[in-house]
């Protein structure tokens, strides 16, 4: 009786290599599974929810009109700021001019009128001016 012996000799690189590339396969697979999936494809249309245009709204401080302008795309607040602010009015009402870059940064960043914080120097005006662009954002809403 004459056994053969069979010797295999592998190589720890081999054995590395051959496991990197069965994860990397299994990655693969899952992606592409995942990726394909017909209940989970996701088309990232943002939800329309205003009528793209530049909408204004007025108020008066002491005899003063001033105009907020809120300019919108479908989906999102893009800037708001006043139309006719004149010197004589940034003179007289100093608070008004950071008030509204404050408030208006805080809009577009967070794309909500909730939850705006706004100094107490400046609590009448920022309160004004936000009804402002609350009554702006009401015209260009989609209904």
């Amino acid at each position: 009786m004459s056994s053969k012996t069979k010797i295999f000799v592998l190589h720890m690189k081999e054995i590395i290599y051959t496991a990197v590339f069965a994860v990397l396969a299994i990655v693969l697979i899952l992606l592409l599974v995942f990726m394909f999936l017909p209940g989970h494809s996701k088309n990232e249309t943002p939800e329309k929810k205003y009528k793209e245009g530049v909408y204004t709204s007025s108020f008066t401080l002491n005899n003063t009109e001033l105009e907020v302008e809120v300019s919108v795309d479908e989906s999102q607040i893009d800037s708001i700021r006043f139309s006719n602010m004149d010197e004589t009015v940034d003179a007289m009402f100093p608070l008004v001019q950071p008030a509204m870059e404050d408030i208006a940064q805080q809009i577009c960043e967070t794309q909500s009128l909730e939850n705006i914080q706004y100094s107490e120097d400046s609590a009448y005006t920022s309160q004004i001016i936000i009804d402002a662009i609350k009554n702006a954002l009401k015209n260009a809403e989609i209904e």
